[in-house]
């Protein structure tokens, strides 16, 4: 299998001084295409620090960051924003839906940066928020919408444009346990049919659970990483 990502001994400081913090100490990680991995570890040890620098949201401090294949530390800007754009779908804990558009609209914002006809946008995200199980409530808005609702909308957003790599930053945090047991479900089933790469962060053991694979994180190294 192909590596989707690929990371040498990234390190990532904050501050500086008596104020610096070392979010990582060298980590190396390959995730192949096609996994469904967790990344588990408690609050300040390094979860969010880790999926934001695969993102190319954040850059490390030092060591190798490989994404589909282009090292991101060398990427222009532009060529950055492209590859997040065409390449990686983000859920984040917090949703970051649009307030004032639609599930469909927030849905759809991606493939309206690609230029995607609208005939053909459209079509693809009904079917996908068919898929995520939002069919009929398509022209709500995120204030209409529950937590879990407005969380299926986020995987919707990510998955539509058919990315090769989704990093989901703590996934099931603000919804309840059987919604959380629902969203794992879906992704996992989006991974098995359409073989998106999933890889997660989580502090929630039925999360764990349904990982291929658990990587745990504690003070920014990954010190256990087990198959399923």
């Amino acid at each position: 299998m192909t590596n989707i990502v690929s990371l040498q001994k990234v390190t990532k400081d904050y501050g500086e001084g008596d104020a610096l913090t070392h979010a990582l100490r060298g980590v190396d990680l390959m995730v192949e295409a096609g996994e469904f991995t967790a990344m588990a570890g408690p609050s300040g040890s390094g979860k969010s620090t880790l999926l934001n620098i695969i993102g190319g949201l954040d850059r490390p401090t030092a060591g190798r960051v490989e994404v589909d294949g282009r090292e991101i530390n060398t990427l222009s800007k532009t060529d950055l924003s492209l590859l997040r754009r065409d390449r990686i779908g983000f859920i984040f804990q917090s949703y970051n839906l649009i307030p004032v558009l639609t599930a469909l609209e927030n849905a759809e914002y991606v493939l309206m940066l690609q230029g995607i006809p609208n005939a053909e946008r459209r079509e693809r995200v009904r079917e996908v928020l068919k898929e995520v199980g939002l069919e009929g409530l398509e022209n709500r808005y995120p204030r209409q919408l529950s937590g879990g609702q407005q969380q299926r909308v986020a995987i919707a957003r990510a998955i539509v444009s058919e990315p090769a790599l989704v990093l989901a930053d703590e996934p099931t945090a603000n919804v309840d346990s059987d919604t959380g047991k629902s969203l794992l479900d879906l992704m996992r089933r989006l991974n098995e049919t359409k073989g998106v790469t999933f890889f997660f962060s989580t502090h929630e053991e039925a999360v764990m659970k349904r990982a291929r694979r658990l990587l745990q994180i504690r003070d920014g190294v990954i010190f256990n990483d087990q198959a399923h």
